[in-house]
């Protein structure tokens, strides 16, 4: 009898923290990057305005990201864990990915975070 439980690929390689991550990345950069981005990408309309309103939440978004950030870097570039042929932490392309997306979370956390700072330069 097998007393082995697969385990989660999921929870080893940090994929739930890294998109938890990345959505509030972006739902942190959403009321003031998000209107700028849009508009010079030539969409506009009266609901961009609406985006401004998530702007009180950008601090608790902003705390979500960085936390659960955190627990994907400790994931992915954290100790090698053990990892059977066959799961997605014993594929080289899907680490590789999993380090972009992060590439990618952290450099909006950062815009984020510099763009108040400099957004008198865009209104």
């Amino acid at each position: 009898m097998n007393t082995h439980q697969p385990s989660d690929s999921s929870q080893k390689t940090g994929l739930c923290a890294l998109l938890t991550g990345g959505l509030a990345a972006l739902l942190a950069s959403a009321c003031c990057l998000g209107p700028l981005l849009l508009i010079s990408l030539g969409i506009s309309g009266a609901w961009i305005g609406h985006l401004t309103e998530l702007g009180p939440l950008q601090p608790v978004f902003l705390g979500a990201a960085v936390l659960a950030l955190a627990l994907a870097w400790h994931r992915i570039w954290g100790p090698t864990q053990v990892c059977e042929p066959g799961q997605v932490c014993a594929l080289p392309p899907v680490k590789r990915a999993y380090q972009w997306i992060f590439g990618a979370a952290v450099t909006l956390i950062a815009a984020a975070l510099v763009f108040p700072f400099i957004a008198h330069w865009f209104y």
